[in-house]
């Protein structure tokens, strides 16, 4: 098309906007007067599309970075904050003053007076250090100068510090020793066995109160061994740990006996009740000075043994805690924190006391001990590759009795919890995303399922939880369904051990044998292959693809399925339905029984065979005897309710000793592992220590030997 003309572009200039702007009126007229409603809800629909796809992504990215602990972090809290100023030492001449909240005002001009006299104490300790560095060059100019003061050792005393001893305390200080101590004065001391001795006999015989300060301002310096530079210092090792097992000892009856309360006494409102006495005002001091050391002291040490006694002394003192709620929170955090990395009697230690506290003060506590436990445990389960299943079992069973405690707020948190986990479920088998996957197939997941299972199988039959018990029903069957391949089979008994113990306890009859099955009749395409490294599928969710063609692996696979069919098999023995619930697995068996070859293996799954045969044989006999029909449910139910309940038929015995030697099997698979991991951690350790100090003596070794070689034509 060719470019208009001189008179086309100039009637098109004068009257073509006036005829566009027409148009457009009579466009936005009739838009108003017939307005399509199909147009609108299409684009409505358009919109609702675009929100709800913007949606699941949003959602997916949130799974993501959301982790499992999430629905209790806002119960994760340290609570209320210690504003005392105070550096935890008492005054000696017993000239106690009563503790009540400042006013903001008054705190800041504390503060500024503090900084104030801290800037005078770093100027005065500049002004010493100057002499000191004089008098020392005096002394390596002028020998006369050191004789001098070595003549006059009062000068060496008061440089050095005051050292107690028997002598001492006998002669010069003798009982007004005990009111002489400040925090000026202790700097510098040296105690010994003696003077620790001599203040508990005060303390026992006389009741000097003056005693038991000045015990307390050294239990303070010792719980704060090496993290600061005041309070006096210990002449050994001996001084040091008669003193912390003086006090831990004696300090709860001694405040006890202060306030006038009972040894057996462990209720809080008794405590409470004295605040408001001047009895307290003298003795609250004391009570938090042992609380905080005794607190510092369990971030300090790293015996366990020590640990240990400090926290079953420290749960005598319970009760006192409720006048101190921050130090009540931070020996929740402390004690959350040894329960979970410790081991043995400091885990037991250590929960015994988040029990008690959960149970003894406010349910604010109960939630801040779950909380804070749920969250160890999860962390302790991300630690590890291969985990140490023995104490992750103790956790778990120690979050159970924790949750069982207050059984309907634990429900809510679970409830929550187990949603979470759903929805990374829902995440994976709608992305099928290798983070997704990997999230799934991880410890962490796996043990927060396991610790739901046995909140139920604790707390099923006193509570209701029916529908928190279908919705973990689907949620293992999922995972399940989600890794069906052989590299997974770890996670699927796993899976298939959690849906046994959730029919074992609630009595509801759980469809398993088709996954057990499959495991049993995985075979490899190149048949048997070499005998691998030592498998334990419990102590691992995904195995390598080096592992799927040994020998081990598929024993391994056939020896669990063997031992999970035992279990859900025991349950349902005496069950009137135990002969159609057999048919299907005993046809499987035996074709399986047919195609292997392996001698061993073939007994063992011949004799499972024989044994589910008997006993379909022996609950058929007795099912043709009964009068009632398959409507009458209590009488179903009542059906072999006797040899139930003593689980003296033959097929009950072989199951139990199928379970007890695969309990066995499992302890020692248990031991070669860790041991193996210690071997692993001491090669390691050797070849550093190698590489960091040895590498000159290797240079020297080979060089010798090099020299050596080539000395050796010369002779």
């Amino acid at each position: 098309m060719g470019k208009l003309g001189k008179k086309a572009r100039k009637f098109a200039k004068k009257n073509l906007p006036s005829v566009l702007r027409d148009r457009r009126k009579k466009k936005a007229l009739f838009k108003k007067r017939y307005s399509s409603k199909n147009v609108q809800s299409n684009v409505e629909d358009q919109a609702k599309l675009i929100d709800h796809s913007n949606e699941r992504n949003t959602e997916v990215e949130a799974f993501e970075d959301l982790p499992l602990e999430a629905p209790f972090m806002e119960n994760d809290c340290d609570g209320v904050v210690d504003s005392s100023d105070s550096d935890g030492y008492l005054s000696e001449d017993i000239s106690y003053e009563n503790e009540t909240e400042s006013e903001p005002g008054k705190l800041l001009e504390g503060d500024k007076c503090t900084s104030e006299l801290m800037m005078q104490n770093i100027k005065i300790q500049e002004n010493l250090a100057v002499q000191m560095s004089k008098l020392e060059r005096l002394k390596r100019k002028d020998p006369s100068f050191s004789k001098f003061l070595e003549k006059h050792k009062d000068f060496e005393a008061m440089q050095n510090g005051v050292v107690f001893s028997d002598e001492d305390e006998m002669s010069n200080h003798g009982r007004d020793s005990v009111t002489e101590d400040n925090q000026g004065k202790n700097k510098g001391r040296v105690l010994t066995v003696s003077a620790i001795s001599s203040w508990c006999r005060l303390i026992k015989e006389e009741h000097k109160e003056e005693a038991f300060v000045c015990l307390l301002n050294a239990y303070r310096a010792a719980c704060h061994y090496g993290a600061e530079s005041i309070g006096p210092r210990f002449q050994n090792a001996e001084t040091f740990c008669s003193l912390i097992m003086s006090v831990l000892s004696e300090a709860d009856n001694i405040l006890r006996g202060l306030l006038g309360l009972s040894s057996s006494s462990y209720k809080k409102e008794a405590v409470l009740e004295l605040k408001d006495t001047p009895q307290w005002v003298n003795v609250k001091p004391l009570i938090k000075s042992y609380l905080r050391s005794t607190l510092s002291l369990l971030d300090q040490v790293t015996d366990s043994e020590i640990l240990a006694f400090a926290l079953t002394r420290l749960r005598d003192s319970l009760p006192f805690f409720a006048a101190f709620p921050h130090l009540l929170q931070r020996l929740i955090k402390t004690t959350i924190h040894l329960w979970a990395t410790g081991g043995g009697m400091l885990s037991f230690a250590s929960f015994s006391i988040v029990l008690d506290v959960a149970s003894i003060f406010t349910t604010d506590c109960f939630d801040n001990c779950l909380a804070k436990a749920f969250v160890a445990y999860l962390a302790q389960s991300r630690a590890t590759d291969i985990v140490n299943n023995k104490h992750l079992q103790f956790l778990r069973n120690s979050i159970v009795d924790l949750c069982s405690l207050d059984v309907q707020k634990s429900l809510s948190k679970a409830t929550v919890s187990v949603r979470q986990l759903a929805k990374v479920l829902q995440w994976g088998l709608r992305t099928k995303k290798k983070e997704a996957l990997q999230r799934i197939c991880s410890w962490e997941y796996a043990n927060c399922i396991n610790l739901w299972v046995g909140f139920i199988a604790r707390n099923v039959r006193d509570y209701d939880l029916q529908a928190f018990f279908f919705t973990m029903v689907q949620l293992i069957n999922g995972v399940v369904r989600l890794f069906p391949g052989p590299r997974y089979f770890p996670l699927r008994l796993n899976c298939i051990q959690w849906l046994n113990d959730l029919s074992n306890s609630t009595g509801v009859f759980i469809p398993i044998t088709s996954f057990v099955l499959d495991v049993l009749e995985y075979k490899t395409v190149g048949g048997r292959g070499k005998p691998g490294p030592t498998l334990f599928f419990q102590s691992v969710l995904k195995l390598p693809k080096s592992c799927l063609k040994s020998q081990t692996f598929q024993d391994e696979c056939i020896t669990s399925a063997i031992e999970q069919l035992s279990s859900h098999f025991l349950q349902w023995s005496y069950h009137i339905s135990f002969p159609e619930l057999a048919t299907v697995p005993l046809i499987r068996l035996k074709k399986f029984n047919e195609s292997e070859t392996k001698e061993s293996l073939c007994r063992a799954v011949k004799h499972l065979i024989e044994q589910v045969e008997k006993n379909v044989d022996s609950v058929q006999k007795k099912r043709n005897e009964v009068a009632f029909s398959p409507n009458d449910h209590q009488s179903v139910e009542t059906f072999l309710q006797f040899e139930k309940s003593s689980l003296s038929s033959p097929f009950s015995q072989y199951c139990r000793s199928v379970l007890d030697k695969a309990a066995l099997r499992g302890s020692h698979k248990n031991e070669k592992i860790s041991l193996s991991r210690r071997d692993k951690s001491k090669r390691k350790r050797g070849d550093s220590l190698i590489n960091v100090s040895g590498h000159k003596d290797l240079d020297t070794v080979n060089g010798t030997k090099k020299r050596d070689k080539r000395r050796a034509p010369k002779a």
